[in-house]
C-alpha cells in the first residue's frame, strides 16, 4: 500500500485537498460547494463517457489499486468484459447527479443521496478513488443536503 501512495502521492494529495475544501465550503458556503459538485460530477460524467469508448482497458489498473478482494474479482472478471456498457451506465449516473443539483427540492436530495451512493461504491477501490476522497465526498453531499435552501443552483439564497 505504501508503495502505490508513493507512486500516486500527486493525484492523491490533489483529489483529498479538493475533498477538503469542498468540505469546508459545504459547511461555510454551500452554494459554492454545490456549484464545484456539480462541476465535478459533470466533468467525470463527460471523462468517462469519453475514456469508456475510446480507451476502456485504462479502468483495469482498478483492480490493482483496490485492496478488497472481491472488488478485485469483479474488475477481473464481469467488468472487463463489460467495460463500456458499465462505465457509461456509471457516467449516466454522474450526469444525473449534476443536472440533479442544479435543481432545487427534490432534485437536489436526490443528487445528494445518489452522490453518497456513489461515494460509498467506489471507495472499496482504496487509493484509486483517491481514499479517503470517498468520505469526504460522503460528507460533503450530507452538508449540502442539511444545510442548502436547496433552490435552483442560479437563484440567490433568500
Amino acid at each position: 500500500m505504501f508503495e502505490l501512495l508513493q507512486e500516486y502521492w500527486i493525484p492523491w494529495t490533489v483529489s483529498n485537498t479538493i475533498a477538503i475544501i469542498l468540505l469546508i465550503l459545504a459547511i461555510k458556503k454551500t452554494r459554492w460547494a454545490r456549484w464545484i459538485f456539480f462541476i465535478l460530477f459533470a466533468w467525470a460524467c463527460w471523462i468517462n463517457l469519453r475514456t469508456s469508448s475510446i480507451s476502456p482497458g485504462d479502468y483495469m489498473g482498478y483492480a490493482e489499486l483496490t485492496p478488497i478482494g472481491f472488488y478485485k474479482d469483479f474488475i477481473t472478471g464481469w467488468f472487463r468484459e463489460n467495460i463500456t456498457i458499465m462505465v457509461t451506465l456509471i457516467a449516466i449516473g454522474q450526469g444525473v447527479i449534476a443536472l440533479g443539483l442544479l435543481g432545487k427540492g427534490w432534485m437536489v436530495k436526490l443528487a445528494c443521496i445518489g452522490a453518497i451512493i456513489f461515494f460509498l461504491c467506489i471507495t472499496p477501490l482504496g487509493i484509486g478513488a483517491g481514499f479517503p476522497a470517498p468520505l469526504i465526498g460522503i460528507a460533503t453531499a450530507y452538508f449540502i443536503l442539511k444545510k442548502d435552501n436547496l433552490n435552483w443552483l442560479w437563484r440567490r439564497s433568500s
